[in-house]
């Protein structure tokens, strides 16, 4: 009877922290409404703004400089908007990210400028520089502390905004001497080669501290204030990359992308209930402690989520079900092997620890290599992936344990709710080796054959973005669909012509849409915005209709390096890994050789779907290989202890007995996977389809690989015959 109350104790409490995690994310708590899913912070690609990337023109600037350059920007990126980031990428360049703002061409004629804040009188005194015609410097920014907006009274005792200076120690020494011999006089305070203002001195100001009056709304005052803290940036900034994303396709990614996720969710946790009956039960609860859970932490660690974060989260939903499978299959054989319900459990966690731990672990390198290797919305997905893999083993070897002996103690302990393995036939997986090497093969080549003809046709092996080519896009959504090919073809080619000096334009058709792609080489801001403007003219278009990508070849070029080295040093870490665990190079090498097969697979679709290729497709591939090790992992756990349990059999009969075992987890695991992509391919925005579609792919290719490669191969390295 103590046992029966504990456990219904326990199931109330997980249900409790599932319904407490939900509250928080759907009404958050306090006044604020604090943790509600609405304030996770969305990046760019969500919430819609303008991302520049600038480079220092010093190789090797010093840390010092950087940081007040840093500092600086982000002074300026107040004037646009208070959620807006400045921050250090590497060793010479600076990211900013301006949210709800698509003006990107005055951003950056503002912004990046090196201009410098002046405050000059009209006459000369001593060896002071001329910083205008008729205009000597005093002081520059360097010597300025603070500027801020506040208030004071006006000599009717109404309010009214003023800016508040102070001086550093020398600033206020040389602004003193300034204004006992201007008082009366103006004071020029110049930005860039233009007078922004001119307040008259009243009286001497020696103290380090004054007020610039002059009939100021807080936005005017605020936007004196923002250029005189800018002052001058210590280092020259060039545009290297900057992109402008629509908050209209933010938002309908978002809501796709969560509806997607949740019909997905819900078939996973019908099926697993269909196949396991009681323990489906108890993973489908864990299941939806996991899913708010996570989105606690993501509010709560102040992650910001991007639109590859969103696709590894729904991944991470499918991989979740893998520990689960795992767990049930093996309490199904020690069921059937004759052990009690209770004692199955035990036996089935145990003996499933190992192949779990180290299928999360390979995949939490890839997420690491992501992490370090990329930047922007590819951190954000190597950040999702990892704490969706930390979570996930969380609730299946914690809470779904804890819920499935609660299950049992308040009453289902018959074995008929949790099921027997059925007999398996024990295939020939072996036998199979050359049909599904040459099935793989062939393959291959179609991938490989597919890139060389479109090289041949004049085109590029692959369907790379501007993130691998470098240039510019601009995608127009046009008030009706126009004629390309055809006069509007030409008719935007000479906008181009005219406004950009190059006829080199392509253009991308979005199917049943208004929308269209446009492409080019690499525009200064200036042409871009007299592109814009153009177009805007001829067509009768707002703003908001055209958002815009820049990306000079130095990035781009970084990128595509950045693509095969993270891929290979992945695969090297992950070969040490297994060689570390399975004390047989055998196994890791047997491996690579797989992944290598899924990462041609993946390249086959990307080349003959002419799937774009750009940042996402490093994603793509990483996490194919993480997730494709996990299930080989599973297979080489199971041939590990048959090496124990049949000894004097052979390799071939060892291999053969333990794919047909782990058959079914194999199947399950995949299937499970694959619906969570599936929701988000068919429901997703064109950027999800182009992310998940190489996704399905490889998780079709990595189940392939994983049953029918490395155990052979694993077979042929060792040798086929009988043990001696």
């Amino acid at each position: 009877m103590k046992s029966k109350k504990m456990s219904w104790l326990a199931l109330i409490a997980v249900i409790a922290m599932i319904a407490a995690c939900l509250c928080v994310t759907m009404f958050g708590y306090g006044k604020e409404h604090i943790g509600t899913a609405r304030n996770i912070k969305l990046g760019l690609d969500l919430a819609g703004g303008v991302n520049i990337t600038y480079q220092a023109d010093k190789d090797n600037p010093s840390d010092e400089d950087m940081k007040d350059t840093v500092y600086k920007l982000q002074q300026r990126v107040t004037a646009y908007s208070t959620e807006a980031e400045v921050y250090q990428q590497g060793a010479n360049r600076i990211n900013v990210d301006i949210p709800g703002v698509y003006n990107a061409e005055e951003i950056l004629s503002q912004l990046g400028n090196p201009g410098t804040i002046s405050f000059c009188e009209a006459e000369k005194t001593g060896d002071e520089k001329e910083v205008l015609d008729g205009y000597y410097q005093i002081l520059d920014g360097n010597s300025i502390t603070s500027a801020q907006v506040s208030t004071q009274k006006d000599s009717v005792g109404n309010s009214e905004y003023v800016v508040s200076l102070l001086f550093n120690s020398e600033g206020t020494k040389l602004f003193g001497d300034a204004t006992k011999r201007n008082v009366g006089k103006p004071i020029y305070i110049i930005y860039d080669g233009k007078v922004i203002s001119s307040p008259n001195v009243k009286e001497a100001i020696t103290n380090g501290q004054c007020v610039i009056e002059g009939n100021f709304t807080y936005d005017s005052a605020n936007e004196l204030a923002t250029t005189i803290r800018a002052g001058k940036l210590k280092l020259g900034l060039k545009e290297i990359s900057s992109k402008v994303v629509s908050a209209k396709l933010g938002t309908e990614a978002v809501s796709t992308s969560l509806k997607a996720g949740i019909i997905g969710m819900i078939v996973i946790m019908i099926f697993m209930i269909a196949v396991y009956w009681i323990p489906g039960l108890a993973a489908a609860i864990a299941l939806a402690l996991y899913v708010t859970s996570l989105m606690c932490f993501l509010n709560g660690l102040d992650i910001t989520l991007t639109l590859p974060g969103m696709a590894g989260i729904i991944l991470t939903v499918g991989m979740a079900v893998d520990a689960n499978v795992i767990i049930f299959t093996r309490i199904r054989e020690e069921i059937t092997a004759g052990k009690s319900v209770r004692d199955a459990f035990k036996a089935g966690f145990q003996k499933a620890f190992s192949a779990v731990f180290d299928g999360n672990i390979t995949t939490l390198i890839a997420a690491a290599i992501l992490y370090i290797m990329g930047t922007g919305t590819i951190r954000g997905f190597a950040i999702t992936l990892a704490l969706g893999i930390i979570l996930s083993m969380f609730t299946a070897l914690v809470i779904t344990r804890l819920v499935l002996y609660a299950l049992y103690g308040i009453g289902f302990r018959d074995e008929k709710f949790y099921g027997r393995q059925k007999a398996r036939k024990v295939r020939d997986y072996y036998g199979f080796k050359k049909f599904s090497y040459t099935i793989s093969i062939i393959l291959i080549l179609v991938g490989f054959v597919s890139m060389g003809v479109h090289q041949a046709k004049g085109d590029r092996a692959l369907n790379f973005s501007l993130d691998f080519t470098g240039g510019t896009a601009m995608t127009v959504m046009f008030n009706d669909q126009l004629d390309i090919p055809g006069k509007d073809e030409d008719k935007i080619t000479k906008i181009f012509q005219d406004q950009a000096g190059t006829s080199d334009v392509q253009y991308q058709n979005t199917k049943g849409s208004n929308e269209i792609v446009i492409k080019c080489p690499s525009l200064s801001s200036e042409k871009r915005q007299a592109v814009k403007t153009a177009l805007q003219k001829e067509y009768g278009l707002e703003e908001s209709a055209i958002t815009e990508e820049n990306i000079t070849g130095v990035v781009s070029g970084e990128m595509r390096r950045d693509a095969v080295i993270s891929v290979i040093v992945a695969t090297i870490c992950i070969l040490i890994y297994i060689w570390f665990r399975f004390r047989d190079l055998r196994f890791g090498a047997s491996a690579i050789i797989a992944l290598l097969h899924d990462v041609f697979i993946v390249l086959m679709v990307y080349s003959v779907g002419r799937i774009s290729v750009g940042t996402t497709f490093i994603a793509c591939m990483l996490t194919i290989v993480g997730y494709s090790i996990n299930a080989t992992i599973v297979i080489f756990d199971r041939i590990r202890e048959n090496l124990k349990l049949m000894p004097g059999k052979s390799p071939i009969q060892i291999v053969n007995t333990s794919i047909s075992q782990t058959m079914s987890r194999s199947i399950n695991t995949s299937l499970t996977t694959f619906i969570s992509v599936f929701f988000l391919f068919i429901m997703g925005v064109p950027s999800i389809r182009e992310f998940t579609l190489p996704i399905m792919a490889g998780i079709i290719g990595g189940a392939w690989s994983s049953v029918m490669i490395t155990g052979t191969l694993w077979c042929l390295m060792k040798g086929s015959g009988k043990k001696k």
